[in-house]
């Protein structure tokens, strides 16, 4: 894909991020470890394609809501605690096809619902594995983007696109 062509999809404000890489790959694909530092550092903070809240919404919030994970996305009472502690200023991601599981730099900490499951670069021994957060029987909140080659968002009126 032309980076042109990431720009236009990542900029579009329905765009949502996330990853589809497998946890269990012997040999995963780099955006595993890579893809949600690699929007902050490289395209919000070096390229300056969004400002940094909306790239965090983008993989928070509105993924959150787009996919109907109640009880997520969000800093609010009763919702799963589920926080990064990064640096804005040295966030990278730093997994290649070489080396991809390297951990991102800049990620001090994260925790998963409460849970502290992240820090120094690596898991603490005494934390187990989470499970996959689920979606409310119901399906989608919005459509699924099904356009093979990214040309438009079905849901969306063509003079927003």
């Amino acid at each position: 894909m032309e980076d042109a062509d990431v720009d236009r999809i990542l900029s579009h404000p329905a765009t949502v991020v996330g990853s589809d890489g497998l946890p269990n790959d012997p040999l995963p694909h780099p955006r595993l470890w890579g893809a949600f530092p690699r929007v902050l550092g490289h395209y919000a903070r070096d390229r300056e394609l969004f400002p940094l809240a909306v790239a965090i919404n983008k993989m928070t919030g509105m993924s959150a809501e787009r996919f109907g994970l109640t009880g997520r996305g969000f800093v609010r009472e009763g919702y799963a605690a589920d926080l990064v502690l990064f640096d804005a200023n040295t966030i990278r991601d730093a997994a290649s096809f070489t080396d991809p599981m390297q951990p991102a730099e800049g990620i001090a900490a994260v925790w998963v619902n409460g849970e502290l499951s992240w820090q120094q670069r690596q898991r603490p021994a005494c934390v187990p594995v989470g499970s996959c957060a689920r979606r409310p029987a119901g399906g989608l909140t919005s459509p699924p983007f099904v356009s093979p080659r990214f040309q438009e968002f079905p849901w969306i009126s063509s003079d927003l696109a």
